[in-house]
């Protein structure tokens, strides 16, 4: 009976040691600190904004270069009219000549004397030698030179023109006198390029 008391008590000791252990590991269980949570993962860098664009395939053609056009040569310049194509020289005086010397006291709208006359009033302020030219020339000089007639001829006046012409022209003198013009005899000389060429006389009657 003794025996079995005892053992029944050792029973309830040790059973009762086992719920103890139970509920101190049960105990500790509890009080135990969770688990570290897992280590955040780095995000991905966001993408920059200042990326640099992808770079085009290999197949795009490059931008055409602007090329300037060469102007088209220009076309050739007919020679001027007289000229077989070669560079014009200057026409010398002697391809020009004059033709005829036409006096009178009046001239038109493109100055050359409108009407002819050889005989002239001492008030005839002004008189008037258009002469005409046929030829071509680049530079000449026509000269008047003008002579009262009485006895020894007497020159009072002498005026130039340059002309340049490419064919017939006419270029005009003139002289005057303030005062009546002295009764007689008078003539105009026309000289081309200092060569006496032709005269004119006129009168003068009172």
């Amino acid at each position: 009976m003794n025996v079995q008391a005892r053992n029944t008590a050792l029973y309830c000791a040790t059973l009762a040691g086992l719920l103890m252990l139970g509920a101190c590991g049960k105990s500790e269980q509890e009080s135990s600190p969770p688990p570290a949570a897992p280590a955040a993962t780095t995000p991905a860098p966001a993408p920059s904004s200042t990326a640099t664009p992808p770079a085009p395939p290999a197949s795009t053609p490059a931008p055409p270069t602007a090329t300037p056009t060469a102007p088209a040569a220009p076309a050739s310049t007919p020679a001027p009219s007289g000229t077989s194509g070669k560079a014009a020289a200057i026409r010398p005086a002697s391809e020009i000549k004059v033709a005829a010397i036409t006096i009178g006291s009046a001239v038109d709208a493109a100055h050359a004397v409108s009407k002819e006359q050889r005989h002239f009033a001492p008030g005839d302020r002004s008189i008037y030698a258009s002469v005409s030219t046929v030829g071509n020339t680049d530079n000449a000089t026509l000269n008047a030179r003008w002579s009262y007639l009485d006895g020894n001829e007497h020159a009072f006046s002498s005026t130039s023109e340059s002309i340049a012409t490419d064919g017939p022209a006419v270029t005009t003198f003139k002289v005057q006198n303030p005062n009546a013009w002295p009764v007689g005899k008078y003539k105009v000389v026309i000289s081309l390029n200092g060569k006496a060429v032709a005269s004119e006389g006129f009168e003068v009657n009172g």
